[in-house]
């Protein structure tokens, strides 16, 4: 009696790469898109009160200088934080079990709420002046405030992950 066999190989071949590998898949998650969302808005409201901020200037010193401190310290954490996720994919699932996410994304809520708060009232009584430096500091201001939005919504993400962890 005669029986057919099928015989199959499967062959693995690794190769070692000293290219940079990047992690886009991260981009199509909720993290990443808010991440990316931050990023960008961070760097407009740099842009537009780092454009504006003279130092001369006391009506908005404070105000400015605040959502400026504000507004470049989550840029620069969350710039760190990106790139980490797109540099490695064992970051992108380890650091949003940590406690760090939820922490930062907290803070930074908080701040960036007093801060474009500070920014808008500070602003609004000059509104119907026809000033650049007003119109640019309003919509700091309210970029900001869309800015705190997409940090509250990060630390919720970031508070369910930490709780299923």
């Amino acid at each position: 009696m005669s029986h057919n066999v099928t015989v199959t190989r499967t062959t693995t071949t690794v190769t070692t790469t000293s290219a940079i590998l990047l992690n886009t898949g991260y981009l199509k998650t909720t993290a990443g898109i808010l991440k990316l969302l931050q990023l960008i808005l961070g760097c407009v409201i740099v842009g537009l009160v780092g454009h504006y901020f003279v130092r001369s200037s006391p009506l908005f010193f404070t105000a400015e200088l605040f959502l400026l401190l504000i507004a470049t310290t989550c840029l620069i954490t969350t710039t760190c934080l990106l790139a980490s996720c797109l540099l490695s994919i064992s970051t992108a699932t380890i650091i949003a079990k940590t406690m760090f996410e939820l922490i930062y994304h907290g803070i930074a809520f908080c701040l960036y709420l007093a801060s474009s708060v500070y920014m808008l009232v500070q602003t609004s009584p000059y509104q119907n002046h026809r000033d650049p430096k007003i119109s640019a500091l309003i919509a700091a201001g309210a970029l900001g405030a869309i800015n705190t939005g997409l940090y509250f919504v990060s630390a919720l993400l970031a508070f369910r992950i930490y709780r299923r962890s």
